[in-house]
């Protein structure tokens, strides 16, 4: 084990530079978080790093609903000036979760609350911004054509974020901002949807779904470039890509799902079947029980909304079994991942793929 004494004493006999040895430390650090006390191949998750953490969440959360009540009180002060307050509120909290993360993100190095201020910096950033370039009575009359260039804006303000805070949740972020301007966006085209369903259908009028499925992809495509640029989920770059598979898995099944179950064919159910393997296929290769996981959560919402709850024996019998898949694919994931990967020609695209870890109680 090579420890704090040994990296001084390299930088002392010149072996390696300063800065290196700082690299060095935080990655040391950053694997202890991420995947201390894990086995080998288990996806690391962290959301606290302990109650100090949970200690500090609920502080801001309660310091953001106090500024909140704050605001409300300039704004009943002089209620003709609503639109210019809240801007200036939406730049001071801008302002102000900045420098929180400056202190609590690059320093102190927390998890749970970098979290909530990335929430709570895209959130000040899209109101800023809308009440900046959007038209409230183009809103009020379910025209949504002004707020395209607010999100985008927003994308843009936690792209910048992210760049100078490389917190994993903001990716996620990013891409749900980016998502719901590309609806409105097409919404402004085709027409606001009746339903939620319509966005998802291939059968509806319109290009949402098409729109919903191309993001669906693109985020899955920048979650495999953080993957493999980390096939050993040791740094940052991993987790940025666990919350861009959380995101990007419903945007593909939902789409796909619910364009099967909304058709009349006989056959719906065991193409969701197939559907679901193809997933699980996908996920199991580039070890991510994430991607997986999401995508079965929403599957199973879709069939609940879309049945008569669980008198409905098709649908019963359909999440009995995807729970049944779910339960035995996790308890048997590292010897089922070894085995797909000694006998899929995978060819080059092995190196950028996690090796294959398997148990000792498993071997």
């Amino acid at each position: 084990m090579i420890g704090t004494d040994d990296i001084r004493a390299a930088v002392g006999s010149g072996l390696i530079s300063e800065g290196q040895a700082a690299s060095l430390t935080a990655l040391a650090q950053s694997r202890r978080g991420a995947r201390e006390d894990l086995s080998p191949g288990d996806e690391p998750f962290e959301l606290f790093r302990g109650f100090n953490e949970i200690f500090i969440v609920v502080g801001l959360i309660i310091l953001s609903a106090g500024w909140g009540a704050v605001v409300s009180v300039f704004l009943t002060l002089d209620p003709m000036a609503w639109r210019s307050t809240l801007m200036i509120a939406s730049v001071v909290s801008v302002a102000f979760v900045w420098l929180l993360s400056e202190y609590f993100i690059r320093r102190r190095r927390m998890v749970g609350p970098s979290i909530l201020l990335s929430i709570l910096f895209t959130g000040a950033a899209a109101f800023g911004f809308s009440q900046w370039l959007a038209q409230v009575f183009m809103v009020a009359q379910e025209d949504f054509s002004s707020l395209v260039v607010p999100g985008l804006l927003t994308v843009a303000a936690t792209l910048v974020y992210w760049w100078r805070f490389r917190v994993p949740f903001a990716m996620a972020l990013i891409a749900l901002v980016l998502f719901g301007t590309a609806l409105i966006a097409a919404a402004t085209r085709t027409g606001t949807p009746d339903s939620v369903q319509e966005i998802f259908v291939f059968s509806a009028e319109g290009s949402l779904a098409w729109v919903t499925l191309a993001l669906g992809l693109a985020c899955f495509a920048v979650a495999m470039v953080f993957d493999a640029s980390d096939p050993h989920r040791v740094t940052r770059r991993a987790a940025q890509g666990f919350w861009l598979h959380l995101v990007a898995a419903p945007m593909i099944i939902n789409t796909v799902a619910l364009s099967v179950l909304s058709s009349s064919h006989d056959m719906a159910n065991a193409a969701l079947i197939v559907l679901m393997a193809l997933f699980a296929l996908v996920a199991v290769v580039i070890d991510r029980r994430s991607f997986l996981l999401a995508a079965i959560v929403y599957v199973v919402t879709v069939i609940a909304t879309l049945s008569n709850g669980v008198t409905d024996g098709n649908f019963a019998w359909l999440i009995l079994g995807l729970g049944v898949f779910l339960v035995t694919l996790g308890a048997f994931w590292a010897r089922i991942r070894a085995a797909l990967l000694s006998i899929l020609p995978l060819g080059s695209a092995r190196r950028w793929l996690p090796p294959a870890h398997l148990p000792e109680s498993l071997a």
